[in-house]
């Protein structure tokens, strides 16, 4: 298969690429065949993928970017309907054949379930999609607020609700909102084509609903939504009066007598927020520091980043939001975007991405791009464990961003937070599968409004919202990945689980639990969600028991952080 560079590739249409999957399709498959026929697709599917990446980047990096932005709809409504119909051809021509080439059971059983599920008049609702989600990037990249007579996007002002100042905290919160609510309009008319759009989708492929298609496509096949259910009763047992212990202390330590919005980011005991750096440089050289402790082949990894300009890091003026790491596997190199505005948050975006990072890297070895698409429940495992792994080499002794009582109050926010932020996933996760149980309700705002503010009540009991009451059962629009991603973010719940259990076995005997984590990552997406926490050295799980044991640890470093941080 002769194909030209990648710079010429992501200019082609259609008409120009279709010819390779002919000859794939009309190739003979036999077991004597069947290798060399894998790397052509798979070297074909590479070309795409990273043209779809380089593409998506293109577009976030800068919302305002036309060029760019007509250059991303040619690709997904000229080419990339037209290329999954082609590889739904080829993974039915290969499952049909009846080969199971080594290391491919996982992907023929993705294969399966993706042939199953596959309709060619869904391929123009997912262009729609697509858009749609491109133009909810557009309305949020855009808000920004005018702060003692200078312009600042959302995202610069989180720096405000550290501000030891309560009054300047709760006028930048105000602000913040204030401004997000007034998009409240355009981001109900993207959500209602959005939900009509998923559940055409769903009918199309003959499934009762929107959550059937997805749970189908995300390639759900551990877990099911009754144990999504057991899981949120789970983290309303254990971790919910961990998590209201938790804020109980920050208010007692603020001296409030109740806690409000803008208090839950600000050092309980007044100190200055921790500024761990100056400038996106600064964020780059610590954080390579930091991985070359861990592991120097980590740090080897992020050293490639830097050198070939794989990092975007600082947050602008018509830069989409949040952050993501993707890759480009014809490269073998991965991405990492994120808006960092000078937080320890920033910090932990960093590592958190560097994880998903690192995980390609490894699964880079894989010879078939097939064998590489890991399961999001695991991916966060690769990403979250990097957080906390990382924790022991913050400090300046390792080229870090902090003394010793700095990193102490890093890693208990860090610690706090993550043990904070299981009842909200509950929240969002809840959310997600009561709309597409009542799509027609949930069509109306003010119904989503209701049931966010009733799942808010029950895992989120603490913050006063009294005279917010807008700002709170509104939260679901300011959550992206309701809007972007539907149902991806109890991965986020479950992964935690698993790298608190890698971050455990780390207390014990860092390098072992490093080595065991990179031996999973380099696994890809070859054998079950189970097996990989397996080799991880974690049990997948979603239940009471081994959610109290990972609390109880959490609570316990906690404390011990305290007594360093506080002294």
């Amino acid at each position: 298969m002769n194909l030209p560079d990648l710079a010429e590739f992501m200019t082609w249409p259609w008409e120009n690429i279709a010819p390779y999957y002919d000859e794939l399709r009309k190739a003979a498959l036999t077991a004597d065949s069947v290798k060399g026929w894998l790397a052509e697709w798979s070297r074909l599917g590479e070309y795409l993928y990273e043209t779809a990446s380089r593409l998506h980047v293109a577009v976030t990096v800068d919302t305002t970017d036309e060029e760019a932005h007509q250059r991303f709809v040619a690709f997904i409504e000229g080419v990339l309907p037209e290329a999954q119909k082609a590889e739904q051809a080829l993974a039915k021509k290969l499952v049909e054949s009846g080969l199971e080439p080594e290391g491919f059971r996982i992907p023929l059983r993705n294969m399966r379930a993706e042939i199953e599920l596959f309709r060619e008049k869904n391929l123009p609702l997912q262009v729609e999609e697509e858009k749609l989600r491109n133009a909810y990037n557009q309305v949020v990249g855009a808000q920004t607020v005018e702060w003692h007579y200078k312009e600042y996007t959302v995202s610069q002002m989180r720096p405000f609700l550290q501000e030891p100042d309560r009054a300047v905290r709760e006028e930048a919160w105000r602000l913040m909102t204030e401004r997000q609510l007034r998009d409240r309009g355009p981001l109900t008319r993207i959500w209602q084509q959005m939900l009509d759009l998923r559940q055409q989708m769903a009918a199309n492929a003959d499934k009762p609903d929107y959550r059937a298609f997805r749970w189908q496509q995300m390639g759900r096949f551990d877990y099911t939504p009754d144990d999504c259910r057991a899981f949120h009763k789970a983290i309303e047992e254990v971790v919910v009066p961990a998590a209201a212990a938790v804020l109980e202390k920050r208010r007692q330590r603020l001296g409030l007598d109740r806690l409000r919005p803008w208090d839950l980011n600000v050092d309980p005991a007044g100190r200055p927020p921790l500024r761990p750096f100056r400038d996106v440089e600064e964020l780059k050289a610590k954080s390579e520091a930091i991985f070359q402790h861990v592991d120097p082949q980590l740090g080897a990894y992020y050293h490639t980043m830097r050198e070939e300009n794989l990092l975007d890091l600082e947050n602008r003026k018509g830069k989409a939001p949040g952050g993501y790491c993707t890759d480009f596997p014809l490269s073998k190199r991965p991405f990492i975007f994120m808006n960092a505005v000078g937080l320890h948050d920033d910090v932990q975006t960093m590592l958190h991405e560097s994880g998903h990072a690192f995980h390609a890297f490894e699964s880079f070895a894989l010879p078939y791009i097939h064998q590489r698409e890991v399961p999001m429940e695991f991916a966060e495992v690769a990403s979250m464990s990097m957080e906390l792994l990382a924790s022991p080499y913050l400090t300046r002794d390792f080229g870090g961003f902090y003394t010793p009582q700095e990193a102490a109050r890093a890693r208990l926010e860090h610690l706090e937070r993550s043990l904070l932020f299981w009842p909200y996933m509950a929240v969002v996760d809840a959310f997600q599968h009561w709309v597409y149980e009542h799509p027609e309700e949930a069509h109306d705002p003010a119904e989503c409004d209701r049931i966010w503010g009733g799942l808010w009540d029950r895992f989120m009991p603490v913050t006063d919202w009294r005279g917010l009451e807008d700002a709170k059962i509104s939260g679901w629009m300011r959550k992206l990945h309701i809007f972007q991603y539907p149902f991806y973010y109890v991965e986020y719940g479950l992964a935690q689980l698993g790298a608190v259990q890698v971050w455990g076995n780390a207390l014990e005997d860092q390098q072992a639990a490093v080595a065991a984590y990179r031996k999973a990552l380099a696994l890809g997406g070859t054998v079950t969600l189970p097996e990989l926490y397996a080799a991880a050295g974690a049990k997948f799980a979603m239940d009471a028991g081994i959610l109290r044991k990972a609390v109880d640890l959490m609570m316990r470093v906690i404390e011990e952080l305290e007594a360093v941080a506080n002294g």
